[in-house]
């Protein structure tokens, strides 16, 4: 009987599905600052809520991104409503907001829902 071997492999299968599964990170207010303020590589910030239904539509985008940017780019959302310090200090008073964060500064913004292109070519323009 065959019962043991095709677990094991399976649940290899599932190990291995999982780790290269690349999701935008969640940040925080705890996390914020070492995450995307000191990191030496460009961050793309997604401000946005449960509620929000134009975030809705931007989350998957930003997931495509932190996907296809791994290693290149941090990409992460910040829940406005979980983390309102990071919100209040960038000043968010709509969202989805965009951020585009180098060296610690805010070099680019997109307010509302955009189509991936849009978000991609403004994040090509400050990685080079």
């Amino acid at each position: 009987m065959l019962s043991n071997p095709p677990i094991k492999i399976h649940l290899n299968a599932i190990r291995l599905h999982q780790k290269i599964r690349i999701m935008a990170l969640q940040l925080t207010d705890s996390n914020f600052e070492t995450t995307v303020l000191k990191s030496d590589k460009v961050a793309v910030v997604d401000f946005w809520a449960e509620w929000c239904g134009p975030c809705r539509m931007v989350g998957p985008i930003v997931e495509e991104i932190a996907k296809e940017y791994d290693g290149k780019a941090v990409v992460g959302k910040v829940d406005v409503d979980n983390n309102p310090e990071t919100a209040m200090k960038y000043g968010i008073r709509s969202i989805p907001t965009i951020l585009f964060i180098k060296n610690g500064n805010v070099v680019d913004k997109q307010v509302g829902a955009v189509p991936k292109a849009q978000l991609v070519d403004i994040l090509n323009k400050h990685l080079s």
